[in-house]
């Protein structure tokens, strides 16, 4: 018997180093060759080959981690013009090489990414043309906001390894913002300037961030906090963390800040206060092109005006339907019901650091509510939990009502809802169910997190994401949680309403700024009178659309495409349709194009039929 195993063994052995060899020159092949033999590996490859070259990407995702890979934790991406350059060439390269799959020969599934990675390596040529019509410092974005929240939300703190990658992180930072500054200067050649109010207030956020003592600097608190929470590093080691996180601020981060805002209070001299980027070389076809990315649609700057022009009419009726049915006096018009109900003092919490707790808190409690119900409208739910937070106070002032961030794809990282407490008076309580369905569940939580967690598409898919879409489904997740009871009174459906009536109004005022020639006051006048929000908020919003042209239309266009299909579903199957079961196709094939996920609803039909 002995003998028998020995040989067996042998045998097995050299069956294993054959099974090796043809493994390995199997992964050989799907890894270098121009076509490997499943269009799905050469999707995840060109994925990962792109994330690969992006150390700020990696830290996000958190993908090599776990293989004892964490360089990259030290490293910045390469934002030189050069860098952009290659970058063009390896997209070129890639859509080249996808093409050499014809659609008769890929499975269904193939086909679906075949599409979805095609409309993600984009228009090249357009791309390249308007690579720099945009402004890469503003005063809701940029490397002057992103990094302090990038630094702070995604780079985890659990060993003295990970805090030195944070120090040298802190101590090249000043590189990163040189090579980014190669193509602003372009920008100016180019007379791609921003507008005087986006100077303004952009300096204003960059002096704000560098006139606090470094120990009260986020980086420094973030910091901070992370090392008291690391179990593995002692309080020694901390300390002299700290200490090197001081000198960096001091020495390396405060002057790169410094040098910025010196560039932008002399390019104040070049600007003007038109608003939008019809004012760029070629700012016609540069909108039209934005348009056609952010929607995934084929609508016109024009049909999408005249669709926000009906829904305000649509929304705004039914608001007054509820005001009539409370008891108010119509006779009063919208504008001031709406900016009376809004000023009501049962609607607002008082101001004070002990409230904004409570706020929190409140935001915790209607998400754990409605978690619990989503079963009987979603067959798979997301593992990640939520987690919600303050937007950190640095950029408070000049940042949106919220966002999301969503978890990292080894789940150390939970998604988080941040919340906007600045200045709390300009949110009503009727509006709160609204804000935290749209941002966690069964908003942008529900689709981020479904979509990180799916094994049964490539890989790729799971991490890529179109605005339409993910805001479409963010939208259509507040009306979806008004449907399923949980807007508790009619004022909160005024304020769901409300909410729907500012992506409705985003619709007329994106285009009107930015192919209507309105100007900012034009724009900030008709939000206010269609509205009704604070001027404060209104300003904020128009400003985010005249840096952001088109990604508003987004989350209107893609809800209306969502609820259409959605239709055309229960139309078609009657009483076969099941809710679960659409969302299943919404959602288990990760982020799409409205045009793909129109595909796939119409084959579901087929299918059920």
């Amino acid at each position: 018997m002995l003998g028998i195993s020995k040989r067996l063994l042998k045998k097995a052995g050299l069956g294993i180093v054959l099974l090796l060899m043809i493994a390995g020159g199997f992964i050989a092949h799907e890894w270098y060759a121009e076509k490997p033999f499943y269009s799905n590996n050469f999707a995840n490859r060109t994925f990962l080959k792109y994330v690969l070259r992006s150390p700020e990407q990696l830290t996000s995702m958190r993908i090599l981690e776990r293989f004892g890979m964490n360089a990259h934790n030290a490293e910045w991406d390469d934002c030189t013009i050069a860098a952009s350059d290659n970058e063009f060439e390896f997209f070129e390269n890639s859509v080249n090489s996808m093409n050499l799959y014809g659609d008769d020969e890929l499975t269904e599934s193939e086909l679906v990414s075949k599409k979805v990675a095609i409309e993600l390596l984009g228009d090249l040529d357009n791309d390249k043309k308007f690579r720099f019509h945009n402004y890469p410092i503003n005063q809701i974005s940029g490397m002057h906001i992103w990094i302090p929240r990038f630094l702070d939300n995604s780079h985890q703190i659990s060993t003295n390894e990970d805090a030195e990658h944070y120090i040298s992180r802190l101590s090249t930072l000043d590189v990163r913002f040189e090579q980014c500054m190669e193509g602003i200067l372009v920008r100016e050649e180019m007379g791609i300037i921003p507008p005087t109010f986006v100077i303004d207030k952009s300096v204003a956020n960059m002096q704000t961030f560098i006139d606090q003592p470094a120990e009260e600097n986020i980086l420094y608190v973030s910091f901070d906090k992370k090392l008291k929470a690391a179990t593995t590093i002692d309080a020694a080691a901390a300390n002299k963390f700290l200490t090197l996180a001081k000198l960096e601020i001091e020495n390396t981060i405060y002057p790169t800040w410094r040098s910025y805002i010196e560039y932008f209070t002399l390019l104040r001299e070049k600007s003007t206060t038109d608003a939008g980027v019809w004012k760029f070389p070629d700012g016609e076809a540069f909108y039209d092109y934005t348009i056609s990315k952010r929607t995934t649609s084929k609508l016109t700057a024009k049909e999408i005006h005249q669709i926000g022009l009906e829904e305000v009419n649509r929304i705004k009726d039914e608001i007054l339907t509820i005001f009539e049915a409370e008891g108010y006096d119509l006779s009063k018009g919208y504008l001031t019901l709406i900016k009376d109900l809004s000023e009501e003092e049962r609607f607002h919490y008082p101001d004070s650091d002990d409230v904004r707790t409570q706020i929190l808190a409140e935001y915790r409690k209607i998400i754990n509510e409605i978690e619990t119900e989503q079963n009987q409208y979603f067959n798979v739910l997301p593992k990640a939990s939520v987690e919600v937070k303050r937007i950190p106070k640095f950029s408070e002032k000049t940042a949106p009502s919220a966002y999301y961030s969503g978890p990292s794809v080894d789940g150390s990282r939970p998604g988080t809802f941040f919340v906007n407490l600045n200045d709390i008076n300009k949110f009503t309580k009727f509006g709160m169910r609204t804000l935290a369905y749209h941002e966690a569940i069964p908003g942008h939580h529900f689709q981020i997190a479904l979509q990180n967690e799916l094994n049964d598409i490539p890989f790729f898919r799971t991490q890529v994401g179109f605005t339409a879409y993910s805001e479409g489904w963010a939208l259509y997740a507040e009306r979806l949680a008004y449907e399923q009871g949980f807007h508790k009174d009619p004022y909160d459906n005024i304020g769901r309403l409300q909410a729907e009536m500012m992506r409705a109004v985003r619709l007329v005022v994106d285009t009107g700024i930015h192919s209507k020639r309105w100007t900012r006051e034009k724009a900030i006048e008709y939000m206010q009178n269609n509205t009704g929000m604070s001027l404060s908020s209104v300003v904020v919003e128009i400003e985010r659309y005249i840096v952001w042209p088109g990604q508003a239309l987004a989350y209107k266009v893609g809800m209306m495409e969502i609820l259409r299909l959605r239709q055309m579903a229960k139309t078609k199957l009657g009483e076969k349709f099941d809710i679960r079961e659409f969302h299943d196709v919404v959602l288990l094939g990760g982020s799409m194009p409205l045009h793909v996920l129109s595909e796939q609803v119409s084959k579901y039909i087929a299918n059920r039929k």
